[in-house]
């Protein structure tokens, strides 16, 4: 909902880092957060490496972070919304999508960034069965729902064509 999405969540997905030098203070947290989890209801899930989620990674150089607000000694940041997207296009369930239309939009994130950055992530990517899945979901999903998105000029062949491109997948 902080990236503009319509409905609330269930879970909360996140990463956060510690000081190494201060080794009892990630225990701490992971208590802090089990508790504020526990009162708030909902579902948490948490690394320290957020590539770590999926198995389409972000190249480092290209996952970005935005300031959010600083609690005291606790600063958040939210993942760049194309990086956020990225991470939903390889899951994509229904709520998924729900949250990719209103959240792109509403970021007015380009479908040019958004499908190089798809590309980039396929192409650097540890060959798996879920690059497959995640290239066939993209395609679906710039299909289905750019117009949705970007509007009625938007044409779905040169969004796929730029993703293709970028990930370098040559047509037969």
């Amino acid at each position: 909902m902080l990236l503009g999405g319509r409905r609330p969540t269930g879970d909360l997905d996140f990463s956060f880092v510690t000081s190494d030098r201060k080794p009892a203070l990630f225990s701490m947290v992971e208590a802090a957060i089990a508790a504020a989890a526990q009162e708030a209801g909902v579902a948490v899930q948490y690394s320290t490496d957020i590539d770590r989620w999926s198995q389409v990674a972000i190249p480092k150089e290209k996952t970005k972070t935005r300031f959010y607000k600083r609690f005291g000694p606790l600063t958040i940041h939210l993942l760049d919304p194309k990086c956020w997207a990225v991470y939903k296009l390889a899951r994509y369930l229904d709520s998924d999508v729900e949250d990719l239309l209103s959240v792109l939009k509403r970021q007015r994130l380009s479908w040019i960034a958004l499908a190089r950055l798809c590309g980039e992530c396929l192409r650097s990517s540890p060959r798996s069965t879920q690059l497959y899945l995640f290239r066939r979901q993209v395609e679906h999903f710039f299909k289905q729902h750019g117009g949705k998105v970007w509007g009625k000029s938007f044409k779905s062949e040169r969004a796929i064509a730029v993703f293709h491109r970028t990930a370098k997948i040559h047509s037969a």
